[in-house]
């Protein structure tokens, strides 16, 4: 069993031994069964969104001495995590959208001699202190250097149409013929067309 299971053979021993004399268990495994039924109930009782520390806060104020290393120990055992705060993240993109059969004019192949040969954008949104912010990109392939970008409160299709003309502007001079501009089939990227 133990050669079909990824398992050594001694700790399949070890676990029947233990099961044969729970006398023989750590001595910190009879507390750490009371003291997860204890973490249990505080966490029920608290909407299931508690963390560790307030866990730990909480079992002190009723008294009982833990430390906080142990609940954390424990509530990663059980599988216990606190609710994050914050906004829900969506996806912009749909998926009743109809595919559109665009060509990968670079099948993943982003080796270049020169500037201005292919380009990769995308875009991402990012926390501030004066809430999410969307920011759009155009790298050079043969520089790994941003040649175009634009940062905004809401995802439009103008938005990234602004990140591109900002990259042809800037490389206005250099010539951009037989230039790639690659990215993914995003709603945004798809909608351009459409301005």
């Amino acid at each position: 069993m133990c050669a079909v299971l990824p398992m050594a053979p001694s700790t399949y021993v070890r676990h029947k031994a233990l099961a044969a004399h729970p006398e023989q268990r750590l001595a910190r495994a009879p507390r750490d069964e009371a003291l997860q039924a204890a973490i249990q109930r505080v966490w029920d009782a608290n909407s299931q969104v508690y963390g560790p520390r307030t866990v730990w806060r909480q079992l002190r104020r009723r008294g009982l001495r833990v430390a906080r290393g142990s609940v954390e120990r424990l509530m990663r055992a059980m599988g216990l995590r606190r609710t994050m705060r914050g906004r829900a993240w969506i996806t912009p993109t749909t998926p009743e959208m109809p595919a559109v059969p665009l060509p990968d004019l670079v099948d993943r192949d982003v080796t270049v001699t020169a500037p201005n040969q292919r380009w990769v954008a995308d875009f991402t949104d990012m926390a501030t202190w004066a809430g999410v912010v969307d920011v759009a990109f155009v790298i050079d392939a043969c520089a790994g250097r941003i040649v175009g970008w634009r940062v905004s409160a809401s995802m439009r299709a103008a938005f990234v149409l602004d990140t591109l003309e900002h990259a042809v502007y800037d490389r206005a001079g250099a010539g951009l013929d037989g230039l790639v501009h690659h990215s993914d089939r995003g709603t945004q990227y798809l909608l351009i067309g459409d301005n």
